[in-house]
Order: structure tokens, then sequence, then C-alpha cells
């Protein structure tokens, strides 16, 4: 009887591991940090986007704005066409933002971060950034670092 009492304590134990490591990675994924309150597109045309993967947060002065939806490659710009929802809250982003694809932590998640502009008219459903710069590739920094010093040392 001790025996099975122990067990059931040891489970018990166990499911609350389990449920409060759940609770951990949603926390960390930054799945609850957007709350739906309704959202509208908005795409950016981008050289690279260096491991951008959809679902990354969108970010203005650090705070989550949206989420990107999808990447596509664009055949008639030869670049990449990201896609991002942004929550209706934020319906005041001025048409001349810029978007830059940033690196995130010690892990090097990628986000896109927003810069207001100045003009008076705002972002609508389905506008287009025109401002946009792309992720910063380590390898082709390397390589140019590389072949930089190469040709001074001639």
């Amino acid at each position: 009887m001790q025996y099975r009492s122990l067990e059931i304590l040891v489970g018990f134990f166990v499911s609350i591991a389990i449920a409060a490591l759940f609770f951990l990675a949603l926390q960390v994924s930054n799945f609850s940090a957007l709350k739906d309150h309704g959202s509208y597109a908005v795409k950016a045309h981008f050289d690279d986007v260096g491991g951008l993967k959809t679902k990354a947060l969108v970010s203005m002065a650090g705070v989550p704005i949206g989420r990107v939806t999808e990447i596509n490659f664009d055949a008639q710009n030869y670049d990449a066409l990201v896609t991002m929802r942004i929550d209706s809250r934020y319906n005041t982003l001025p048409t001349d933002t810029s978007a830059s694809i940033l690196t995130s932590g010690l892990l090097g998640d990628k986000y896109i971060g927003l810069t207001a502009g100045g003009l008076d008219e705002f972002l609508k459903n389905g506008d287009t950034i025109d401002l946009t710069q792309s992720a910063l590739v380590l390898e082709r920094l390397i390589s140019q670092f590389l072949f930089n010093s190469s040709d001074k040392s001639e």
C-alpha cells in the first residue's frame, strides 16, 4: 500500500514538471506575446533574409507588434518577399516606415525591426514597405574581410 502511494506521488510531481516545461516553452517561444486584436498585412522586399523564418516577431522599439506570415521568392525582382501581419492596434505606422532584419539573443533568432518614418499617411492592408535593410550574413562579412585583407598584402 505504501509503495502504491509513492507511485502516485511521483506521478503527480512528474505531471507538474511536464506542465511547467510546457508553460516555459510557450513563454520562451513568444507565442503568447501577441493577442489577436485583428491585423493587417504588409509586405517588404529584402535582398537576403538570412535565416528569417515564418512566425518570427515583427517589433518596433522592442515591442512585438506582429509576426512574419510568409517568405517567398519574388521571380520578378529576384529577391525575397516577406509578408507580415501587424496587429491592428498599430495602424498608425507611417508609409515611409523602414524594416530591417535583426538578430536577437545568443541563439541568433532573426526578427524584423520596424522604424517609423515621418509622413502623415499610414500603412494599410496590402501596402509594401520600400525602405528595407537585409540581414547581415556572417559568412559574407568574413569572406569580404579575408579578400580585402589579402588584396592589401600583395
